[in-house]
């Protein structure tokens, strides 16, 4: 990593502290395979010392809701940011089989425990985005003067891939939601041009980079963020399937300039989750 972008702040817009039943789930065996993880929960010493590595500052940790219920939940989250509140900031995950619980949970997490976002999946419920189900979700995120955010781009786990097609799932939802701020993570890939003409498109749709080392992002994309998404473009890593610093290494070789690499790394994300 180069000097320049040690000295930034960095903010980690996708990581998760995970539990023993998120990393018991079948479904993470490719990621687990492609990563060269094993199914052990890590300490949360552990989170804090990837992050003291790669010099992240502060990084957004998930709540995980899916169809068979909590595998990250929320008050959970909230334990994790109170044991270093410094390092952590909750992003919410409701159950969308339960609108109006969904609803109040939002405001629960929002109001009560200080979350600065909300995240489904759509490809862990195997749902679209635009779906009806989504809906009270993205009203109570308005409500909150909270950030709704998704996954794009093909599924690393042995999940469908349909569901972070953007076009014309998430171009539906942004055009029925035009007050709500949309984070998509995963680049979008391979789906890159239908992610950039939606940024193009929606002022309120910014990406982050989680789960992709900079080496790996698409030769588009990159151009993309030297330009015209310099301020649409959200660092992440998706610890612990990669760890920061290795997503990181590289770094100097996107040919950002100093600005575009500032806000990448923190300033993009302290502004779109209000830091």
């Amino acid at each position: 990593m180069s000097e320049q972008a040690r000295a930034a702040p960095i903010v980690d817009a996708w990581a998760q502290h995970p539990t023993e039943r998120f990393m018991a789930e079948p479904w993470l065996a490719t990621l687990l395979r492609w990563t060269g993880n094993r199914r052990e929960a890590p300490p949360l010493e552990s989170t804090v010392a990837a992050m003291e590595e790669a010099g992240v500052e502060l990084a957004l940790l998930n709540a995980w809701h899916g169809p068979s219920g909590a595998l990250i939940s929320n008050d959970e989250v909230a334990g994790f940011i109170e044991a270093a509140p410094e390092r952590f900031r909750g992003v919410a995950s409701v159950d969308l089989n339960d609108p109006m619980a969904a609803v109040r949970e939002v405001r629960r997490c929002v109001e009560e425990l200080g979350f600065v976002a909300v995240r489904a999946l759509p490809w862990l419920w195997n749902l679209p985005p635009d779906d009806r189900r989504f809906y009270p979700v993205y009203a109570a995120c308005v409500e909150a003067g909270v950030p709704f955010c998704t996954q794009v781009g093909h599924t690393g786990p042995l999940r469908p891939s349909e569901p972070g097609r953007p076009i014309p799932y998430l171009d539906h939802v942004l055009l029925e939601f035009p007050e709500l701020v949309v984070v998509g993570g995963h680049v979008g890939f391979p789906w890159v041009d239908e992610i950039v003409s939606l940024t193009t498109k929606y002022e309120n749709l910014y990406v982050d980079t989680s789960a992709y080392t900079v080496r790996r992002l698409p030769g588009p994309f990159v151009e993309w963020l030297r330009g015209r998404g310099r301020t649409r473009v959200l660092f992440g890593s998706n610890w612990p399937m990669i760890a920061p610093a290795r997503c990181l290494e590289g770094l100097a070789e996107l040919g950002l300039d100093e600005e575009t690499e500032r806000l990448y790394l923190g300033e993009n994300a302290r502004r779109v989750y209000s830091l």
